[in-house]
């Protein structure tokens, strides 16, 4: 997007790639035991959601003091995230293949936010 005006926190590749995310955790955890509602599944598809969530909130604010905040927030979330990937996988929730494919998701987004980061700390 470098070439790109950004006009909406929409166009922030950072916003779009975890968006893509949390869309893939919301179809996935449809498939999780009925038990883990209001657990694992909640955790989940709150932490993913919170993902982009605060990096539309930090591209809100005028100051960039205020944006970083959010986005280290939205990193924050973003391995928060990770964990509970890790522990559906273990707990046989995820077969490999869904995992890896939300592994690599999920680390891109992360690190398009430690650009998002540091970008806005300049």
């Amino acid at each position: 997007m470098s070439n790109t005006t950004i006009h909406h926190f929409t166009d922030l590749i950072a916003w779009q790639k975890n968006h893509e995310l949390v869309l893939k955790i919301y179809k996935i955890t449809k498939n999780f035991p009925k038990e883990e509602l209001f657990g694992l599944i909640s955790q989940m598809r709150r932490a993913a959601s919170s993902i982009t969530a605060n990096i539309a909130e930090g591209y809100g604010r005028f100051h960039s003091k205020d944006r970083i905040r959010f986005y280290l927030q939205s990193r924050g979330s973003s391995a928060e995230l990770q964990n509970h990937l890790i522990l559906a996988h273990d707990l046989k929730y995820l077969n490999d293949q869904e995992f890896e494919e939300l592994k690599i998701i999920s680390f891109e987004g992360y690190k398009i936010i430690c650009g998002l980061i540091n970008s806005t700390a300049i």
